[in-house]
Formats: C-alpha cells, structure tokens, sequence
C-alpha cells in the first residue's frame, strides 16, 4: 500500500470517528504548522498558540477535504489563512517595520546596557540571539510578504505548490518571492552581521536582547528544541531551486520539532468531552 493510499485510509477513519486515526494525522502534521507559524508569529509561545487553532481547524474540516490535492497541502492553505489574518501575539501588538528595526540597530543603544549574562556562556546567549533574530527579521515583512518569503526560503515549497496554497499563480509567486527576497537582501546587507556586511553584530547586542526580554540566560528556548530539517516536515520542497547568498541564511535556520505540550494537548483534546461535542457537530456533519 502506497503512502497516498495508507493517507486515505486514515483520513476515512478520522473522519468517521477514529480518534487513533484523527490523533496520527494531527501528529503528522503539527511540526510543519508548528514551525510555519514560528515564522509567521515570531515568538514560540505564539507559535504554539496558532498551532492549536490551526489544528483545531484541521479536524473540524476533515470531512470537507476533497482529496483533489495531497493533504499537505490542504493544512498548508488552512494554516496559512490563519495566520495571514492572524492579529494575536506579541507583534501583533507590536508591529515592527524594516525601518524601526534598522533605527534600532543603528542607534548604539547595546552600548549602555551592562553585564546582564548571569554567567551564562556568550557562545550559547550568541546561538539564541541568532536564531531568535532571525524570526524578529521576518516581522517587518507584511503578513503577506513573510509568508511568501518563508513558503519559498525556509520551506523551499515547489512554486506550483506555493501557488496553489496562495491561490494564485506560480509565475506571480516567483516574481513576488523574487521581489520579497531582494527587499529581505538589502536589509540584511546593510544590518546583519551574519551577512557579512551589516553593521549589526549578535555578540555586541547580547545584553541589550536580555533587557528587552528578547532572551533569557536562564531559558534558551530555542536551542532546548529539538531540530530537525525542513525536509523531514514537508515533502513538497524544490531542491533545485537556487537561492540568493543572502536567502541562504535564513535558509540555512534549522525547523523545530513541536514541543510535547503540543503533542500532549493532542492527546488530552481527543481524549475530552470537548472533543465528542466538536466531532458529532463538525467533523461528522
């Protein structure tokens, strides 16, 4: 049996009222919404908070998948009108723009903020500004913008796919990511470090991300996550395209595996009474 045809059969099953099955798909699922939705919202704890909305979606719209595409990419479009919508989290409240970011780099401010290490090693605080920066960076793209630029550079979805969960077409995809890549490149250039040639430096700005709470010696989140890549998430990747230098750092980012509160939230949600009322009015219906 073919790995499209054992998806079917699960699909049957959750849909007619298999919690094991319904439970496998989520799973199957949630790191891909965990990690775009990462990108999308910018900080874990809203990440994780999408993800359960998302998801929650997903199974109550189970029955109205048609099969006309994989089921990747079905949860791909569900997730991506979420959060393309989404006005929930941290920078929902707090917007931030390509323009207020690079004040902020350039204004030196890291200079009057003293030790605040707690005798944390710099090369563990340096990984975490890193990895946390470069989900920061992906804010001042509009809602629209960022989800192409993950789609076609973290993702690397084939642009056919891109399109179809966009709705639109693959020739307008690949000229807007091209676009959004160019606009991503200039910022890099001019601030990030990791460019090569940004002013911006991680090391430099360690105590200044502890004062704003961008990250905490005592809790290094991103690195307790397990990784893995993007590949292992998705299938829909297209290996051969070829990404700009600059792209390439943020391509270079590892996906994250969701945290076990996910999957126990999963286990807890099917296991309810909540999850009986949903399926009788929604899933079956």
């Amino acid at each position: 049996m073919s790995n499209s045809d054992n998806e079917k059969e699960l699909i049957e099953k959750a849909v007619s009222g298999s919690r094991e099955a319904l439970q496998t798909l989520l799973g199957s699922v949630q790191d891909m919404v965990f990690n775009l939705s990462l990108r999308m919202l910018g900080t874990i704890p809203d990440a994780e908070d999408a993800t359960q909305e998302i998801l929650i979606r997903v199974m109550t719209h189970l029955s109205s998948f048609r099969k006309e595409s994989s089921l990747t990419t079905w949860v791909f479009r569900i997730a991506v009108n979420y959060l393309r919508s989404c006005r929930k989290g941290m920078f929902a409240e707090y917007p931030l723009s390509f323009e207020a970011y690079g004040a902020d780099i350039a204004s030196g401010r890291e200079r009057d903020v003293p030790d605040m290490t707690a005798g944390v090693d710099e090369t563990l605080l340096e990984r975490e500004l890193k990895l946390s920066c470069s989900n920061v960076m992906l804010q001042c793209l509009d809602p629209e913008s960022r989800c192409i630029y993950v789609l076609g550079t973290m993702f690397r979805l084939d642009s056919r796919i891109a399109a179809e969960i966009l709705e639109t077409t693959p020739e307008a995809y690949r000229q807007k990511l091209s676009r959004i890549r160019k606009k991503m490149a200039s910022f890099l250039s001019e601030y990030c470090g990791l460019s090569g040639t940004g002013v911006c430096s991680c090391k430099r700005r360690i105590n200044y991300a502890i004062a704003s709470r961008r990250i905490g010696p005592a809790h290094l989140d991103f690195q307790s996550m397990d990784r893995c890549a993007y590949e292992e998430i998705v299938s829909c990747t297209d290996a051969m395209e070829q990404l700009d230098d600059l792209s390439q750092i943020f391509a270079g980012f590892p996906a994250y595996r969701a945290r076990e509160k996910t999957t126990e939230w999963i286990r807890n949600l099917l296991a309810s009474q909540n999850f009986s009322a949903v399926i009788d009015r929604e899933v079956l219906s």
